[in-house]
């Protein structure tokens, strides 16, 4: 079915936001090159208009923290038929880009250092190959039921990593809005896009489109105790160390590990990462800053007004914990140094919910 949204006002009595079509498509997609991450917070712009050998202009062009490229195609005078083809005629161009030559577009689109840009927008250096994935999203108002199950078709058969993010435009009085929907859930995509991308290549395990593994560093600023008691994981005391929980989106599950310790958790993300001063915790039926709460952790607020070395919480609701003194370990088992990251490792999968005795 298409994709229908509406918006009312609430404040000052009930009344309905009206879709208003928006003066130009020009102007949605400078909003979009302005702030890419409304698309997707993980992303960042490397080109637009860029012209493809076949002599077409892809709108926008970006890339994510993995290196992957992510061609953005806006709906235009086509017929929707006919941006599903030209997107697909772009995934064949984009697909054969080297690292120079992504470098070059993003120089010429910017006039900037690429990796230069990458570190400040990631705080982490490019991987040494760019391009291994790609993924496809076309940013329409509506599409007709036709064109749903082609692009179904697309993605459920033969993995085909394309998804549509629904914009509308709003506009009352002198205010403007915007909303965002998705034709297939994102997580769903970007686990398409890897079966999709790996095909021939054999370098990288599939990731599922869920499972995540995440590190958690007991100290001084987080102890595994207070993550039990009032549902969170957390990271921070600097952005390399804070800046990986913006992968956990709602719904995602999570296995936390201690280092050299071992797994002692698993839950399901309730909230994205939030700074302490801004974390709630609810006790005796009562709203207050996790900062107010009991805890044992000594220092968990300390640089809590900085942002890039606060720490930092995402909100999970436990499956199941363990005290560290009865994690889970078995030799040969996946550990990462990021706070968190996809979790591919089917041996550590496997074994994991057996002994946390998940049903899957």
């Amino acid at each position: 079915m298409p994709i229908k949204t509406e918006m009312w006002r609430i404040n000052n009595g009930l009344k309905k936001v009206t879709f208003s079509a928006m003066e130009t498509e020009k102007k949605l997609e400078s909003i979009l090159a302005e702030d890419v991450t409304i698309i997707d917070k993980g992303l960042m712009l490397i080109g637009r208009q860029i012209p493809t050998a076949y002599g077409k202009f892809i709108d926008l062009l970006a890339i994510d923290q993995d290196g992957h490229l992510v061609v953005i195609e806006l709906k235009r005078n086509q017929t929707p038929r006919e941006v599903v083809a030209q997107i697909l005629d772009y995934a064949s161009w984009v697909q054969s880009l080297t690292y120079e030559d992504i470098t070059q577009i993003y120089i010429e689109y910017s006039k900037n250092r690429f990796e230069q840009a990458f570190f400040e927008r990631f705080d982490a250096a490019p991987p040494e190959s760019l391009n291994e994935e790609h993924r496809l999203i076309i940013v329409a108002a509506e599409l007709d039921n036709s064109t749903e199950r082609i692009l179904g078709y697309l993605s459920e058969n033969y993995n085909v990593p394309i998804n549509v993010a629904f914009f509308r435009y709003f506009k009352q009085d002198n205010n403007e809005y915007l909303t965002r929907a998705w034709f297939i859930d994102p997580l769903q995509a970007e686990a398409q896009s890897e079966k999709a991308n790996r095909v021939g290549k054999g370098t990288k395990e599939p990731w599922n489109g869920r499972d995540y593994y995440v590190s958690f560093g007991e100290g001084q600023h987080r102890l595994w105790e207070d993550a039990i008691n009032y549902g969170f994981i957390s990271a921070g005391q600097g952005k390399w160390y804070s800046n990986t929980l913006s992968l956990l989106t709602i719904g995602a599950r999570v296995f936390v590990c201690i280092p050299k310790v071992g797994y002692v958790g698993v839950g399901i993300v309730q909230d994205i990462a939030t700074p302490v001063k801004d974390f709630k915790v609810n006790i005796d039926d009562k709203e207050i800053s996790i900062l107010q709460a009991p805890l044992l952790t000594p220092k968990i607020g300390e640089n809590a007004d900085n942002p890039e070395l606060s720490e930092y919480l995402v909100k999970v609701e436990w499956i199941k914990t363990l005290p560290a003194k009865q994690a889970i370990w078995v030799k040969g088992m996946f550990a990462n140094q990021n706070s968190a990251c996809k979790l591919r490792n089917k041996f550590t999968l496997e074994r994991l919910v057996q002994l946390f005795q998940l049903e899957e």
